[in-house]
């Protein structure tokens, strides 16, 4: 995950938010050089688009090592194209090369 250009840190608002410890202290080691906040940015962000509409992929057909069939149980958002998978329909979970489980449509990989 990158951190989004979008405004610097001056320009941003404070918001405060507790967290539990153990979910601070994992998303510090997730973070890396980036830091914790930043991440924190990066996944609100990828939610705000994901739910809008207005998702741009952030992963590639490559980063996937299998792929499995499903069947939606609620609505997914195709990591790859950003289609809307309903409830009920079949879909792909891809198992990316960093052991995460990706929602896919049907076809999105071809």
């Amino acid at each position: 995950m990158h951190t989004l250009t979008r405004t610097t840190t001056t320009d941003m608002e404070v918001t405060s938010i507790r967290l539990e410890r153990e979910l601070k202290e994992q998303l510090k080691s997730l973070s890396g050089n980036q830091g914790y906040q930043a991440l924190i940015r990066d996944i609100l962000w990828n939610y705000v688009q994901q739910k809008s509409g207005d998702y741009t992929p952030t992963i590639a057909a490559s980063d996937f090592r299998a792929t499995i069939a499903a069947t939606a149980q609620q609505e997914e958002h195709c990591a790859l194209t950003g289609k809307v998978i309903r409830s009920g329909d079949a879909m792909m979970l891809g198992f990316t090369t960093e052991g995460n489980l990706i929602p896919l449509s049907v076809g999105s990989l071809s």
